[in-house]
């Protein structure tokens, strides 16, 4: 049996200059933190005894009979990615402590519990860095989906980082924030997560503003900008509320970057908080709905939950620890069986 436990994360500056067709040409830069909520993955070889070659469990029950055929793509990629064949069952299971497709990271996530699992059960170790190069592999150029690469780093590596994605090489380059203990309590003690009650597939959003980021040069840069400004604010021992008002900053120019990034429910839940005296805040992941981050001072708190309280409230802290490896009791020596089971709940 192998376990593995991935954080979801929360993304401050910088989002948009992480898609590769940009950073190659411009660079670009990302700050966030991985949080104490989590993506469990459940691992073991399967026994022969059931009728079907393969069988996945998630929205529905799905019997098949290969690797081909199994409708999740992160899955069925990542089997194929691992050089797994029909030979050798597994069965998985996913649990997540928050929905996915809410702008928390939950695919990378996910692609990062997988591959971490899968590599544990072939016996190989596999560092951060190795991981979540993997995971981007999985997610961009196997799934082919339209994401950026910051959600992969921020879950896998764990912590509060400037995640650099470097002009020209693509190269990816991780940047510890050090904050003493006093300061990520204050800084803390100021975010809440409001979750809309609603989902949305961050390859669609994306692709609405993605093809067209070269038309978005003055916002993306200014974006990148934000990054540094935000980590030094952070790291020094300014008025950690101009945090708030930079994340009031940034949401306005990332709501420029697309149609679909934004809406009336979503902008009613900005104003409803700010109105509540929020200093600032945005929406999280790609755009269109999922979680809302609020900055504000403690004291108002209670007043923004009241004003949102047909929204979910959710408490969160600060993760260190990144993807994690909780219990490998697996045997690394693969054994072929004819009749392999996979089992996957999402």
């Amino acid at each position: 049996m192998i376990i593995t436990r991935t954080p979801f994360r929360v993304s401050f500056f910088g989002g948009g200059t992480d898609y590769p067709t940009w950073y190659r040409e411009e660079g670009g830069a990302v700050l966030s933190t991985s949080i104490d909520k989590y993506c469990y993955i459940t691992l073991r070889r399967f026994p022969p005894f059931f009728p079907n070659s393969f069988r996945i469990v998630w929205s529905h029950i799905e019997p098949v009979s290969s690797i081909n055929e199994i409708l999740h793509p992160a899955v069925r990629e990542g089997l194929r990615m691992m050089d797994m064949d029909d030979s050798h069952g597994v069965e998985l299971h996913h649990q997540g402590d928050l929905p996915a497709r809410s702008g928390m990271g939950s695919s990378s996530a996910f692609a990062n519990g997988l591959l971490l699992a899968l590599k544990t059960l072939k016996g190989e170790q596999v560092s951060k860095e190795q991981l979540f190069q993997l995971a981007i592999e999985l997610e961009q150029s196997r799934i082919g989906d339209n994401v950026g690469s910051q959600d992969q780093v921020a879950t896998a590596m764990g912590g509060i980082n400037v995640v650099h994605f470097r002009k020209g090489t693509g190269a990816i380059d991780v940047e510890p924030v050090k904050l003493s203990n006093e300061r990520r309590e204050l800084f803390r003690s100021r975010l809440m997560l409001f979750y809309s009650g609603t989902s949305r597939s961050a390859s669609a959003v994306a692709g609405s503003f993605v093809a067209d980021l070269a038309k978005r040069q003055q916002q993306l840069r200014r974006m990148h900008e934000m990054v540094f400004e935000a980590r030094d604010l952070l790291a020094g021992e300014g008025d950690i509320d101009q945090f708030g008002t930079m994340l009031d900053e940034t949401w306005r120019m990332k709501r420029q970057l697309g149609g679909k990034i934004s809406n009336s429910t979503i902008d009613d839940i900005y104003a409803t908080a700010r109105g509540a005296g929020a200093i600032g805040g945005k929406l999280l992941g790609a755009g269109g709905a999922g979680f809302f981050l609020v900055f504000a001072r403690p004291e108002r708190h209670r007043m923004i939950r009241e004003a949102l309280s047909r929204l979910v409230h959710v408490p969160f802290g600060f993760d260190t620890e990144g993807a994690t490896l909780l219990l490998d009791a697996s045997d690394s020596t693969p054994t072929p069986i004819s009749n392999p089971i996979l089992s996957v709940v999402a």
